[in-house]
């Protein structure tokens, strides 16, 4: 005798070798052996033999019409075998009992199941809601199908032409286009961004990474909605003084400017003026909430998305040619001995006469010409004024950061600019460490160093960088931002707040709003300002920018490393010159980047190499290279200055460690080509041109303090 019983939710058939009470022991057509209950027993039969009757009875549930069985089957609860009698007669076979079982079971859709051989027919309407719901998916399969072999063929859509951003980004991967996106490249053995690539389903992979960023950051778009300036006290006084700035030629968000004033016995009053976007801008209202959900601008090589609106940049950037609403520095030193005598800080306007570039200057403002005295150039004399209280403001932080056991800053010499018109991309070099940079970055170190006392000395809170060494005082350091005044070792000063950036930075645009409640209440100024001390909410910024400001650093690494490669596939040759860095790691010479070169072989630091380009993918942005032959090798030093040169290139290798990274923030307040923000200056200014690149393919998490 044989048996069709259920099993686990399936349904089998075999051979009964025995029968104990309510139990068969059964032998199924593969040779295993199972106990079968009576009770999941459906179907006793003779003939035909257990494998023959699954095979019959499924070919025969094949050819059942369901539409037909449905209208058959009783309004109740039903055993399947009055239904096989109904359908079949009263004399159906084992096979055509089993079929039906078996299409009732495969059919939930018309029949469900009430229990072992039991069934109910669904009710009407909701079988043709059911029906239809089939028939969509039906047609969304073959769509799926269709889209799939298209893209296979290296077709794009119809459908998918616009979308390929979004799937690639932030998909729903439930959508036929997704389905069929994902299959395709399975199916051809690549990524899907590769396969949208080859299809033309994206320009570009430029575009691709700039999506996956505004996905992630910008989900709803870089615009900003309508919003009005805010009125500026009327009351706000108008400085005597003209003042002019130093910027790159692409600057637009101009935060900084400068004036002399020369007074009696050999003294003069030197201003750092700030622009001041928070005299217009109060905490909480409409501009408050968009600058602190972007944090900070974001630069990329060839674009940027500002952190304020355009008409807040224009009312108070400092442009040449006006009266600027400024928070100003004002430093009385001594030009003999370059001491600053007395500092105050005032709310005013400021007139800002000409806005200085470095393109137009860097050639004629040059050591040389300033201890000449010759050349022509817009503020002559004022920078002369500047020059030497530079380099001794220079000084007197590396007397403190020897104090902290740390050697001289080493500052690079090249810089590169990045200009993009469109796909193409040039990279041109800039001299890096010229008398305007050390100029603006030591006075912007001043003032955001003196500012920090400020509010110190007020009990006001603000937003500090700090370093501090772990044991030793030569040991790795830590920089961090915090509430409170602390030493920044690398910097040689005894507090830092981030203060003369707040057009492009939230945290400088809290600290003024801070460094206004001081100049403006004095005494009461903890009891004024917007921030009270242990404000959570301070906390919270300190928190959010710090994140989101290391994201924006990342991308604008990522992407500069990108536009790197881009340059060399638009060369017309594939050979290269760089130079040993340490190991297999070498820095190219035309460009800023730095790569890892496999079975370079042992070479000294600084042999020049000539290195073949194989590959690039732009995509997983990467690069291979092969060295062809040795160029020429260094000139061997020994004593003293070899030690010098050894510690000058392992900061270059340890571009990521954090005494190095804090060592720069020197240049991070000069005034590095827009997009150059000062957490990347920060990070690359004791190394040689753009290290970090190399260190954020390697490890991005540590190419930034």
């Amino acid at each position: 005798m044989n048996v069709f019983f259920e099993e686990s939710g399936s349904f089998k058939a075999g051979s009964v070798l025995s029968r104990q009470g309510d139990a068969f022991q059964v032998e199924l057509p593969g040779g295993r052996r199972a106990k079968v209950r009576a009770k999941d027993v459906l179907i006793e039969f003779e003939k035909p033999a257990a494998g023959e009757l699954m095979e019959q009875a499924d070919a025969a549930a094949q050819e059942i019409d369901l539409d037909f069985l449905w209208e058959c089957a009783p309004a109740d609860e039903f055993a399947f075998t009055a239904l096989a009698a109904e359908y079949f007669g009263e004399h159906q076979s084992a096979v055509e009992r089993a079929a039906l079982v078996l299409c009732l079971h495969g059919s939930p859709v018309y029949f469900r199941r009430k229990g072992r051989g039991q069934y109910q027919r669904a009710p009407e309407e909701q079988l043709k809601m059911a029906l239809a719901s089939l028939e969509r998916k039906r047609q969304q399969a073959l769509v799926q199908a269709g889209f799939e072999e298209e893209l296979k063929a290296g077709k794009l859509p119809e459908a998918l032409k616009g979308k390929a951003l979004g799937l690639l980004t932030k998909p729903d991967k439930n959508t036929i286009e997704y389905k069929a996106l994902e299959a395709a490249a399975a199916a051809r053995g690549i990524s899907m961004p590769r396969l949208m690539l080859e299809c033309g389903g994206i320009a570009s992979p430029r575009a691709l990474h700039e999506a996956r960023f505004l996905a992630e950051f910008f989900p709803h778009g870089t615009g900003f909605p309508a919003v009005a300036v805010g009125t500026l006290p009327e009351d706000l006084p108008e400085a005597q003084v003209e003042a002019f700035s130093i910027d790159d030629v692409t600057t637009t968000e101009i935060d900084d400017a400068f004036s002399i004033e020369h007074l009696a016995d050999g003294r003069v009053r030197i201003g750092i003026h700030i622009a001041a976007p928070a005299l217009g801008i109060q905490r909480g209202d409409m501009a408050d909430t968009i600058a602190r959900t972007r944090l900070s601008t974001v630069y990329m090589p060839g674009d940027k998305i500002t952190m304020l609106p355009d008409d807040f940049v224009d009312a108070f950037t400092l442009k040449e040619g006006g009266v600027r609403p400024a928070l100003s520095l004002y430093c009385i030193v001594n030009r003999e001995t370059q001491d600053i005598v007395a500092t105050e800080t005032r709310a005013e306007r400021v007139f800002v006469k000409n806005n200085l570039r470095h393109n137009t200057l860097d050639e004629l403002v040059t050591e040389a010409t300033l201890a000449a005295g010759s050349g022509e150039y817009p503020h002559k004399d004022d920078i002369a004024v500047l020059w030497p209280f530079a380099q001794a403001l220079f000084e007197k932080r590396q007397q403190a950061r020897a104090g902290y056991g740390l050697r001289r800053e080493v500052q690079r010499n090249t810089d590169f600019n990045f200009y993009v018109d469109g796909e193409h991309v040039t990279i041109t070099p800039r001299r890096r460490g010229s008398p305007l940079d050390l100029i603006v970055a030591e006075l912007a170190i001043l003032a955001n160093s003196t500012w920090g006392a400020f509010l110190h000395d007020h009990g006001v809170p603000g937003i500090y960088r700090s370093q501090r060494a772990f044991g030793a005082p030569s040991g790795p350091k830590r920089t961090r931002m915090q509430t409170s005044a602390a030493p920044h070792e690398g910097l040689g000063v005894a507090q830092y707040a981030w203060s003369t950036s707040p057009l492009r930075r939230y945290v400088d645009l809290v600290n003024q709003w801070q460094l206004l409640a001081c100049v403006e209440h004095g005494v009461a100024a903890k009891l004024a300002a917007p921030f009270k001390p242990k404000d959570a909410d301070l906390f919270a910024v300190v928190q959010g920018f710090d994140e989101t400001y290391t994201a924006y650093a990342d991308y604008q690494r990522r992407m500069e490393y990108f536009w790197c490669l881009r340059w060399l596939q638009q060369e017309d040759r594939r050979e290269f010159a760089a130079t040993v860095v340490k190991d297999d790691l070498v820095r190219f010479e035309e460009v800023p980047l730095i790569m890892h070169v496999p079975a370079l072989g042992v070479h000294a630091r600084g042999t020049r190499v000539l290195l073949e380009v194989m590959s690039i993918d732009e995509l997983t942005i990467e690069a291979s290279v092969r060295m062809l032959r040795v160029l020429d090798a260094p000139v061997v030093t020994s004593g003293a200055e070899a030690q010098e040169e050894e510690g000058d290139e392992e900061e270059l290798i340890e571009a990521a460690d954090a005494s190095a990274q804090s060592e720069a923030e020197a240049l991070a307040e000069s005034d590095a080509p827009e997009g150059a923000d000062d957490a990347t200056a920060e990070a690359e200014a004791p190394v040689e041109p753009n290290a970090q690149q190399a260190q954020h393919v390697q490890h991005a998490a540590e190419t930034r303090e």
